[in-house]
């Protein structure tokens, strides 16, 4: 663990893809559900009960996925300062 956190600029660097990653989550869902409304509006689906209850269960399955987002924010950061404090400790 010590060898991740060599120096605060490590630290830093480690939080680069990180975010990247949440960034790139954040652009896919939004775009899914972009997709989504635009199924789910088309006069052919509106028509064919499964499909419409299929694109309904799909985005609902969806709606919970941003919910978790800021947890894992969290528990990142908190991983993060928890590496931060070991680091400190162990110049001592």
């Amino acid at each position: 663990m010590k060898k991740l956190f060599k120096s605060k600029a490590g630290v830093i660097d480690q939080l680069v893809p990180v975010v990247t990653s949440l960034v790139v989550i954040g652009v896919v869902l939004v775009v899914g559900f972009l997709i989504f409304a635009e199924v789910g509006a088309n006069s052919k689906v509106l028509a064919d009960n499964n499909a419409s209850a299929g694109i309904n269960e799909t985005r609902d399955a969806m709606s919970e996925i941003p919910g978790w987002l800021p947890i894992i924010i969290i528990t990142i950061i908190g991983a993060l300062l928890i590496g931060l404090v070991s680091l400190f400790r162990g110049r001592r």
